[in-house]
């Protein structure tokens, strides 16, 4: 009996020494669990952790797409307007005829250039001062190898002095080259002036012939003069090729010819007779005004995408502004008394000799 109840006791102490146990062997499954909702806690927190990071990137690269400026159209610069589709060619852009050009597309080509510088200079005139036939057919001799402006200069106090073919016939030599010293080459420039106004007096009764055969025959006259008289104190239509025309002519390829007779009839069979006068004019004229001979005024040539010699000068619109001269650059012409239409038209008359 006394044995049984010890083993009572022994099996009530280890009753409640299991009673006690229990709770800590249900704490460790708890732990687990408390332990796996960590993790997945962690787990959660790190894909938030990446989408904060990427929401981090996205917001510093976001400025760059603010900055970015909207798509707009290119600009492109005048002289590179060609290439752009749908856009006009530039004035400043000439493209080269090809070298096959017809001579249909020529002439075409020519007269258009002509137009262009009738608009450009409908004032354009013969730039030496004259009163009549006589005065012009001394003052063209005298404006070899020298400037109109130079001989307008000039030509005042020879005309005062010497007003008719007969007074400059009777002249003493001595003293006609002491006022024609002015233009240059005065001594071979008084032998032909006195020599025509002798064979005015002599052959032509003190006048000046109206026919291109009669005027060659004169001293110091050739075809050139000759259709300066012409087409100026006569109305009778010619071309006057001179350096300038010459010079011309060949940049715009109307003709390959060097020889000034050559020139004259190759140019002529690209126009009407009707336009040769003016065509001279107008030609003349923006070779002393903007096609110079060293440095030519592409920028501010009003025929640049006609001529295939564009690009020799400058281009730049700016730049080729400051070579311009007489009225096109702000400057005097080379008339003293030029004609209203050019005074209307802005133009300056000339100084006198020995102003400024």
């Amino acid at each position: 009996m006394k044995k049984t109840a010890a083993s009572k006791k022994s099996a009530a102490a280890d009753r409640a020494s299991t009673t006690e146990e229990a709770p800590a062997t249900e704490k460790a499954p708890a732990a687990k669990k408390s332990a796996a909702a960590k993790k997945a806690a962690t787990a959660k927190k790190a894909p938030a952790k990446k989408a904060s990071a990427k929401k981090a990137s996205a917001k510093k690269a976001a400025p760059l797409k603010r900055q970015a400026p909207a798509k707009k159209p290119a600009v492109v610069p005048k002289k590179a307007t060609a290439a752009v589709k749908g856009v006009a060619p530039a004035k400043t852009v000439a493209p080269k005829p090809p070298r096959g050009e017809s001579r249909t597309a020529l002439v075409r080509r020519a007269r258009r250039i002509n137009r262009e510088l009738a608009e450009v200079y409908p004032y354009a005139h013969p730039e030496l001062d004259f009163e009549n036939p006589f005065q012009l057919v001394v003052a063209t001799v005298l404006s070899a190898q020298t400037t109109d402006l130079r001989v307008n200069q000039t030509t005042p106090a020879l005309f005062a002095k010497y007003p008719t073919p007969e007074d400059l016939a009777a002249a003493v030599p001595e003293e006609v080259e002491e006022i024609l010293r002015p233009t240059g080459f005065f001594r071979a420039k008084t032998k032909s002036v006195i020599g025509l106004s002798k064979a005015l007096t002599e052959d032509f009764g003190g006048e000046v012939p109206g026919r291109l055969e009669d005027l060659v025959k004169l001293p110091g006259v050739g075809r050139k003069t000759a259709f300066v008289v012409l087409g100026n104190a006569f109305g009778r239509p010619g071309i006057t090729v001179d350096t300038h025309f010459q010079r011309l002519v060949r940049r715009w390829r109307w003709t390959e010819e060097t020889d000034p007779d050559k020139i004259e009839a190759a140019v002529g069979a690209l126009f009407p007779k009707s336009d040769w006068t003016d065509l001279s004019h107008h030609v003349i004229w923006h070779g002393r005004r903007i096609c110079h001979a060293r440095k030519p005024a592409c920028g501010a040539c009003p025929v640049a995408p006609l001529c295939p010699a564009y690009g020799e000068g400058e281009t730049d619109p700016e730049k080729a502004k400051k070579l311009l001269k007489y009225e096109k650059g702000g400057f005097p012409g080379q008339r003293l008394k030029p004609p209203q239409a050019y005074l209307d038209a802005g133009g300056k008359p000339a100084p006198p000799l020995g102003a400024g």
